[in-house]
């Protein structure tokens, strides 16, 4: 009895085990061109997956290609990858072309859905301008040796890893399974992870590890790429960037239009964001400290909102790219938008305590001044204006009355830093 009690026991604690699969995968979807938004997107992705404890990466591309350094990059990352990135090219009608082609090329399992090609890998300039002769040279051959290094190691073809980028090659799924570009030929998602699962891989630390494919896990594009994206385009980049160093030297030369200073140096951190030469979240490091410094100067200087209108942009934006690296989280729009508010309600309370402030002074000034009598202490040839001493300061005056050096006169009105005054009847 005690025996049957125990199977029993057994199985449905088996059955429930069984049911609540603890393996997952990470999927994230690429549907625009390679830029540092990508590469952010990947390593949070990645972040996000170890923090789960997730077996695999899941990567959706459909894409015309991008910028060689954030490609590179990103290949840097994959082969590193303590887990298997599986790609597919998707949906159908779908391509990896050109920067997508090289990605896939070091996933650990790729793929593609029928009617889909890859390709296409020629290095050219990011206005599709022709490059000089020897400058293309010496970029074809870099990205050949490169792209061979990378396509040795996961065992594929080489001679396709060389004809894409010498003689821009495209294939479609069907030739490149055929010709050993890409591994699987799928009819779905569902169909390339089944294949996918249990194939033998080799991470980063030359480990072997066997593919397990969990319960997709979606990690979609968010606000922070979808603004990465939109600034991170190669051409709007470079304009940014000239347009931004051209406000601030008109904000330089021409001090107190305030406008071209806020602009230009919130796009000065953006265009460097785009260029790698900064990281995403030390750069919306940076803008928060340049939202702060444009709110407090807003305390100080009358630049009709300008300055706190920006702070708040440079706060919201800044607050959009930090993540903590550990983990892939970034800050969530319901967390960032009270905060700003909080800040904007903050720094206006302080702003009308200040101009109260300044205007009951002003009007304690002139009831003051309206009060008091001066002496005259210097005075024009015709004797109806010059400098009084008065309230242990020196005014400048204006007066109906002739008068003399030493005569003591009453203050009747204030015109900015002139007075109004007559002369003291004895």
């Amino acid at each position: 009895m005690m025996k049957l009690f125990v199977s029993v026991l057994l199985v449905l604690l088996g059955t429930k085990v069984s049911a609540a699969d603890p393996h997952c995968t990470i999927a994230v979807t690429v549907n625009d061109a390679i830029s540092a938004s990508t590469s952010d997107y990947l390593e949070r992705a990645e972040s996000r997956a170890l923090e789960n404890k997730c077996d695999s990466i899941f990567l959706r591309v459909n894409t015309p290609g991008g910028n060689l350094f954030t490609t590179r990059l990103i290949v840097e990352r994959i082969l590193s990858s303590p887990i298997p990135y599986l790609c597919l090219i998707t949906p159908k009608g779908g391509h990896a072309g050109s920067a997508g082609a090289i990605i896939l090329q070091a996933c650990h399992v790729n793929g593609g859905l029928a009617a889909t090609n890859i390709g296409a890998a020629t290095p050219i300039l990011g206005s599709g301008e022709q490059m000089p002769e020897d400058l293309r040279k010496k970029m074809i051959n870099d990205t050949v040796s490169w792209l061979e290094g990378v396509t040795k190691l996961r065992g594929r073809s080489l001679d396709f890893s060389r004809d894409i980028v010498t003689e821009a090659k495209s294939l479609s799924s069907e030739q490149a399974v055929k010709d050993g570009a890409l591994d699987l030929l799928s009819e779905n998602e569902a169909d390339f992870l089944k294949q996918a699962a249990g194939r033998k891989v080799v991470l980063g630390d030359d480990k072997e590890s066997i593919v397990v494919v969990g319960a997709l896990k979606e990690f979609s594009p968010d606000l922070r790429y979808r603004v990465l994206t939109f600034v991170a385009d190669p051409e709007f980049a470079y304009m940014l960037f000239m347009g931004s160093l051209a406000l601030l030297y008109v904000e330089m030369t021409h001090p107190g239009l305030i406008a071209p200073g806020v602009i230009g140096g919130m796009g000065l951190v953006l265009s460097l964001i785009a260029f790698h030469k900064l990281d995403v979240a030390w750069g919306g490091l940076a803008l928060i400290l340049l939202g702060i410094a444009f709110l407090i100067a807003e305390i100080f200087l009358p630049s009709f909102g300008i300055l706190g209108a920006g702070g708040l942009i440079s706060v919201f934006m800044g607050s959009l790219f930090l993540w903590d690296k550990t983990t892939g989280y970034s800050l969530p729009l319901s967390l960032i938008i009270p905060v700003v508010l909080v800040l904007a309600a903050f720094f206006l309370g302080i702003g009308f305590l200040a101009l109260r402030t300044l205007r009951l002074k002003t009007r304690d000034v002139d009831h003051d001044l309206n009060e008091s009598q001066g002496r005259v202490v210097t005075i024009d040839s015709n004797g109806h204006a010059g400098q009084i001493h008065i309230m242990g300061e020196t005014w400048k005056f204006v007066s109906e009355d002739s008068l003399s050096v030493d005569d003591v006169v009453q203050v009747t009105a204030r015109q900015g830093l002139t007075l109004n005054v007559k002369k003291k009847k004895d």
